[in-house]
């Protein structure tokens, strides 16, 4: 049974957030707010993303399907139960993207990988691609794609369409702030994608960032703020 739980602001928001996962885990929402401190340092910074990232991870595949298998334990032969079917794909939205990746590849270290990437035009805060890489089955695959902000969709929006178009069906997105505005754009374009977010923050200001937010999420991964 998939278990999805939502904070008590998504539950009272209105249609366009139904398809909104807060995952509101006190371990999440602890490194959260660690997270989002100005005086956290590059190297805390990233280790936070990665075990925020390999508990969202957790909540993203509670419905992976599984299979009996034969096996022996050092005491006698049972039937036990393990995953079934092609292994995952995670996409990384790049270059932040990467961040959430690492953290997703520790819980899942057999997923295959994508890249997606993703510059925003400062002026219009449209997605300019310059690189897409992705296995060539992954319309046989589930897709989780990664990208730690959730602001006003248009990467996102993009990242998917793209995904579509190589064939991609069972898609997911995770991020680990969303912004009211984006979230709705994507269930606008995309209302069979899901999106799996540690907080649903107050909106965007007039240069498309979350607000309170964490600040840039690529410059404090790699240090170049």
């Amino acid at each position: 049974m998939r278990l999805l739980y939502r904070s008590r602001d998504a539950r009272n928001r209105s249609r366009p957030m139904r398809h909104l996962v807060i995952v509101d885990h006190p371990l999440v929402q602890h490194k959260l707010a660690l997270l989002r401190m100005k005086q956290t340092p590059t190297a805390e910074f990233r280790r936070l993303v990665r075990e925020i990232a390999l508990l969202l991870g957790y909540e993203i595949t509670r419905d992976l399907p599984l299979a009996p298998v034969p096996i022996e334990t050092p005491l006698e032969a049972m039937e036990a139960r393990m995953l079934a079917g092609k292994k995952l794909c995670i996409v990384s939205i790049l270059r932040a993207g990467n961040g959430l990746l690492e953290g997703m590849l520790e819980l899942l270290p057999s997923a295959r990988v994508g890249h997606i990437g993703l510059r925003r035009d400062p002026t219009t805060l449209a997605p300019i691609e310059y690189y897409f890489k992705v296995p060539a089955d992954i319309a046989e695959r589930p897709v989780i794609v990664v990208d730690p902000m959730l602001a006003t969709a248009n990467s996102a929006v993009h990242a998917v369409d793209r995904l579509k178009g190589a064939g991609a069906r069972d898609i997911k997105f995770a991020c680990l702030l969303a912004a009211p505005e984006g979230v709705a754009r994507m269930r606008e374009a995309h209302p069979d994608v899901p999106v799996y977010a540690a907080a649903l923050d107050r909106g965007l200001d007039e240069h498309g960032y979350i607000r309170p937010g964490l600040g840039d999420a690529g410059d404090r991964l790699f240090g170049t703020r």
